[in-house]
């Protein structure tokens, strides 16, 4: 058994300290005026905390585990920012062909990155081959189109591996849960366990399970339930084979972000600890670990920052118009009750108002009704040239922009703290400009196609 690190909570920022830095932060984009009438909302990542996210997880797995901590890169499509990742050691996720080439641009090393599509073309699947980088098999057909592409491409240096659905149901969003018995996601193990082994058996390049059962309204001992229905599969496959053939088993990720406050729980170190209890075999150094956080990793060291334009009283209900809707917070305003976001309000040179809350609606800038960052919340009184701060958007929020009204893509800043102890700004993403827009729109003019004759 590997010894599990202490127990800490040293590695992870306080909830006073996510406030000052996001109290700073604001105060920041103020005095540096990065909000202005072309440019009325921001987003920011905070690298400490980032940073700080990134050594709790490798903290919560002692250095003797053979893991690969990968980000999924969905959660933060920045390039920059997925840079860091790599140069603190982690590999990356990647879920579609524009996933995987911003991997490789970030700096990735190709045996770094995990390839997770559950719609691979034949193409992607030589391509990862050539470049050796592991991917999950996710159904039958797959496989078969994956034994052709071994055959015709002979050696690689690839893992490959199978994703099972353990089918241990859903969890607190249906959306969100890979895990139920009719998932997209992954061959049923409860179906074709059997078929599985033989397929294992059959290839001795398959050396990889992979199980995810969901994001976010997950606990930890569902999740942790799928790891150790797949642990139970790879000891059938050795049994079955006669060798331990899985040599590496990816548990996904799905470690649920804590919405309502600044307190970061659970941690990493909760999440090995369910794992290990549970699972105690993953942990007796017979396989390799790979993780894919991708939420966890990102989202308290994200903030988007926007200014009031205009409120206004309707129905004796207070109003705020501000620039931040579902263009940046998709989710949150198609889904408030699973995707709920804090709202803070600063004054317009960055200062945090404290006066005696009010119930208010906080509103987006989107030409439909639903787009509300929140319904009767109590907050300080809004007033116009005010700037609100949305916690918590770290992770996804900077990457699902939605085109709703042809709203433009916010710029994204990060902040660090230097060697002497100042406060670092850098351009992580620079904002879409109106005519990026226009070009992105189509072409001037319908442009004619040649078209093919019938045979």
């Amino acid at each position: 058994m590997i010894d599990a690190p202490p127990r800490t909570r040293d590695n992870l920022p306080t909830p006073d300290t996510l406030l000052r830095r996001r109290e700073q932060v604001v105060g920041d984009v103020a005095r540096q005026a990065f909000i202005d009438d072309l440019h009325p909302l921001c987003g920011v990542v905070d690298l400490d905390t980032l940073d700080e996210l990134m050594r709790s997880l490798s903290q919560a797995y002692p250095a003797t585990m053979p893991a690969l901590h990968t980000i999924a890169a969905k959660a933060i499509t920045l390039r920059p920012v997925l840079t860091r990742f790599a140069q603190a050691g982690f590999g990356c996720e990647v879920a579609s062909p524009g996933e995987l080439q911003l991997a490789l641009a970030a700096g990735f090393p190709a045996e770094h990155i995990v390839f997770d599509s559950p719609a691979k073309t034949a193409t992607e699947i030589e391509q990862a081959l050539a470049l050796g980088i592991s991917f999950n098999i996710d159904n039958f057909e797959e496989l078969a189109r994956v034994d052709q592409a071994v055959a015709r491409v002979g050696g690689h240096r690839s893992v490959i591996g199978m994703r099972l659905n353990p089918q241990t149901g859903a969890g607190a969003i249906g959306a969100m849960s890979t895990a139920t018995s009719t998932s997209k996601f992954g061959i049923g193990l409860a179906d074709h366990r059997e078929t599985v082994i033989a397929a294992f058996a059959t290839r001795p390049w398959l050396t990889q399970l992979h199980v995810h059962s969901g994001s976010q309204g997950l606990s930890l001992e569902h999740a942790a339930e799928g790891v150790r229905l797949i642990t139970d599969l790879a000891a059938d496959i050795t049994a079955r084979t006669g060798h331990q053939q899985v040599r590496r088993i990816d548990i996904g990720g799905g470690l649920p972000v804590n919405f309502s406050s600044d307190d970061i729980v659970p941690t990493f170190a909760d999440h090995r600890a369910v794992l290990e209890r549970m699972v105690p075999e993953l942990f007796d150094g017979t396989y390799g670990l790979v993780t894919e956080f991708g939420r966890a990793l990102t989202a308290k060291a994200g903030t988007i920052v926007a200014r009031v334009e205009y409120t206004k009283v309707t129905g004796g209900r207070q109003i705020a118009i501000t620039h931040a809707g579902v263009q940046v917070a998709t989710r949150t305003i198609f889904g408030p009750g699973e995707w709920p976001l804090r709202i803070e309000v600063y004054d317009a040179q960055g200062r945090r108002r404290a006066e005696q809350s009010q119930l208010q609606d906080i509103a987006g800038p989107a030409c439909f009704t639903g787009d509300m960052l929140a319904v009767g919340r109590e907050l300080p009184l809004v007033h116009q040239g005010d700037l609100v701060a949305v916690p918590d958007t770290g992770g996804y929020y900077f990457s699902t922009h939605f085109s709703y009204n042809a709203l433009p893509r916010p710029a994204v800043y990060a902040v660090e703290t230097d060697p002497d102890g100042g406060r670092r700004w850098s351009l992580v993403r620079r904002a879409q400009t109106i005519e990026q827009i226009v070009t992105e729109a189509g072409e001037p003019s319908l442009v004619p196609l040649p078209i093919r004759p019938c045979d």
